[in-house]
């Protein structure tokens, strides 16, 4: 299998991040209605924002796949509108590239709910530094940092790393990853089997 990225791969990674884009755009609304409540619940749900670069990599499978998903979700988010402005794009990049280490760490060769939990703590963890220059976490109490912290991490491993490898998982069973995955050796030996 090839690891360069075909057109085919950046078209579907494209559109996968489309979908996202919305979804981001849309997550941001009902994240502020969470936030209402307090107690830093929102950061629960902050894992959503990571999401499309799991579920590309996941789908397609190559390097670099996850940082242009993210990207390009986040872009597709920032043209919709969304309420953080260019900062949607800055904490997607880092976002993506937090995943995309992951990732690489396992030489683009584990696709297991491991990786895909791990991805999104990274990406957790990316975009947490980016609030750490913000400013705002120093004038939050210990156990208020804690709770965003905890929660964000909770989030991330929910979302990004559970509910991607479910999506996919499921899409895998519908036999639609198949148009965009090549067909492994493990495919063909599978056939000669059943001869």
């Amino acid at each position: 299998m090839s690891k360069g990225l075909k057109l085919t791969d950046i078209l579907v990674t494209v559109v996968i991040s489309v979908v996202f884009a919305i979804i981001y755009r849309l997550w941001g609304d009902v994240s502020n209605v969470v936030k209402l409540a307090g107690f830093q619940l929102d950061q629960l749900m902050y894992g959503v924002w990571f999401m499309a670069a799991v579920v590309a990599f996941l789908i397609i499978r190559k390097p670099g796949v996850a940082l242009l998903a993210e990207i390009a979700a986040a872009s597709g988010e920032l043209i919709a509108g969304s309420q953080y402005g260019v900062e949607a794009l800055t904490y997607g990049i880092a976002q993506g590239l937090g995943a995309e280490l992951i990732f690489l760490l396992f030489a683009y060769r584990r696709f297991s709910i491991t990786a895909a939990c791990l991805a999104g703590v990274a990406s957790a963890i990316a975009s947490l530094v980016f609030d750490a220059f913000k400013g705002y976490l120093l004038d939050l109490e210990s156990w208020n940092l804690i709770l965003y912290f905890v929660f964000r991490i909770i989030g991330s491993i929910f979302f990004t790393g559970l509910c991607s490898y479910g999506l996919v998982k499921a899409l895998e069973a519908t036999g639609v990853t198949q148009l965009v995955r090549p067909a492994s050796q493990a495919d063909f030996d599978a056939l000669e089997r059943r001869q």
